[in-house]
């Protein structure tokens, strides 16, 4: 069998069998560029939008069959983002199965580490995915004969580019410079022409372009589809805006991605803080504004493989993560329950619920308005705006405090007091930003992007006595990559 990159072997939509592990079955769901052309129906076209939201799920084996050396058995977010972080551990009793987690941990991995070629994978089948969807939905003569309105066709295409969008992303934070894939490749020449890392402010632009055609193609209503609300909004593609532009430091730009975003009126801090977790409000509450919709009981499987490693004692808090809350913070026992080994926050119940089902109903979250509130308090502070800063992050610690705690109990009023007006300099006010945002967004894999762009991932991971060096702010390109390119994909200095 010819060596080639999986990246090629994805976006070519060309699946061999008997050698590269996930690659011996077709992903789950997938609609195939053969299949839409042989016979496309409005059905067809919409499927293969749908299957592009599928690499942002926990569902066990969407690409793979077990493949746990190659990180493909569910999406990695928690492993690269959360472990990473210091936040969480592999395990609530520590041993020596899957290894390789060990490793990211530690900060004692290789270039062969799988989680890393576990991300990549999920992010450049998802791109994949999105080119073939965008690539047919912008043929006419297809839309026309298969009677597809066009209010259907510009929010199907808005929902395709938010998607490839926030792929790249994921991997520009990830891995730096990655190839640039923009349309399906019909062979092996194509898809060795663009096998060349493409410089990540050239990514960057790029998914700037594709999030304003979005934003430019949804309808702006709070769900793109009521009969669907687990479908891309204009208010997933505003805040994406508003993240990229965090990000790049872009403060004014953030501000005013966000102030549009809130003249909509379509998303407030839900009163109670578990709302945005909880299994039995999903879609029904204010503050979630992109979620990948986890279902039970649907084939093919839809549900929350996350529950599974939970059951067999995966996913667990650091004690270091328990101690930075203050005292009497409820999202604490939202977030974990220690003596019971369950993490709700995951779960979507406080009761242990789902723990151990691979089918579990409960979603995975990806932005809501909390996070979003706190990237304006931080763009506020940036600017040397301080008390505006610090006034919107008392609404979130305000929210916490007349959130029960997790048993029933009042919080008391004295707890999580406000930091506006007490004269705290800039500076102050960032580690206060700082604080909040890993107390408030616990487990939803932000913890490590945050530190590695606030520059301080060194001093911190460092002090948690972990081997973080300074070429570890970017992850390595799989080496399996770049073997099979023949070294065209080059790899991250230090690695």
């Amino acid at each position: 069998m010819r060596h080639i990159p999986k990246i090629l072997i994805i976006a070519s939509a060309v699946f061999l069998t008997g050698c590269d592990s996930y690659l011996d079955k077709e992903p789950i769901g997938l609609i195939t560029q053969e299949q839409i052309n042989a016979e496309p129906t409005a059905s067809s076209v919409t499927s293969s939008v749908n299957s592009t939201y599928q690499t942002l799920s926990s569902t066990l084996n969407i690409i793979g069959e077990w493949n746990w050396d190659d990180a493909t058995v569910l999406r990695n977010d928690f492993i690269l983002q959360d472990i990473a972080s210091g936040d969480m551990e592999k395990k609530w009793n520590p041993d020596g199965d899957q290894a390789w987690m060990d490793q990211i941990a530690a900060f004692n991995f290789t270039s062969m580490n799988g989680a890393f070629n576990g991300q990549w994978s999920y992010d450049y089948e998802g791109i994949a995915r999105a080119n073939q969807a965008i690539n047919i939905l912008n043929q006419d003569e297809v839309i026309s004969n298969i009677d597809m309105d066009a209010a259907t066709r510009d929010r199907l295409l808005g929902e395709a580019y938010f998607l490839r969008a926030f792929y790249y992303f994921d991997l520009v934070n990830n891995f730096g410079d990655v190839p640039l894939l923009t349309e399906p490749l019909e062979n092996f020449s194509e898809a060795y022409e663009v096998t060349t890392r493409t410089p990540k402010d050239e990514v960057i632009a790029f998914i700037n372009s594709d999030l304003e055609r979005a934003v430019s193609l949804l309808p702006q209503q709070k769900y793109s589809s009521a009969s669907e609300p687990w479908r891309v909004s204009i208010g997933a593609a505003k805040a994406m805006q508003a993240k990229v532009a965090l990000y790049q430091e872009n403060w004014n730009s953030v501000i005013s991605h966000i102030e549009e975003l809130q003249s909509w009126g379509f998303y407030s801090l839900n009163d109670n803080y578990f709302d945005s977790f909880d299994v039995t409000k999903e879609f029904n509450e204010d503050e979630v504004i992109f979620a990948y919709d986890h279902k039970q009981g649907v084939n093919p499987s839809k549900g929350n493989g996350l529950a599974a490693l939970m059951g067999w004692g995966f996913v667990a808090p650091s004690e270091d993560f328990i101690a930075a809350f203050e005292e009497n913070d409820p999202r604490l026992g939202y977030t974990v329950d220690v003596e019971a080994q369950e993490v709700h926050k995951l779960l979507g119940s406080t009761d242990g619920s789902f723990k151990g089902n691979a089918d579990s109903p409960g979603n995975k979250i990806y932005i809501r308005y909390a996070d979003v509130l706190l990237w304006k308090a931080e763009a506020h502070i940036q600017l040397g705006e301080v008390e505006e800063g610090l006034a919107i992050v008392d609404q979130i610690r305000e929210r916490a405090r007349n959130t029960q705690a997790v048993d029933g109990r009042a919080t008391p009023g004295d707890a999580l007091p406000s930091y506006s007006g007490q004269g705290l300099t800039q500076a102050e006010a960032m580690e206060v930003l700082m604080h909040e945002r890993r107390v408030e967004l616990g487990f939803e894999s932000q913890r490590f992007m945050d530190l590695k762009r606030w520059q301080i991932a060194d001093e911190v991971l460092t002090d948690l006595g972990k081997n973080f060096q300074d070429f570890n702010y970017l992850y390595p390109i799989p080496q399996g990559e770049i073997d099979k390119s023949g070294g065209q994909i080059s790899q991250n200095p230090g690695y």
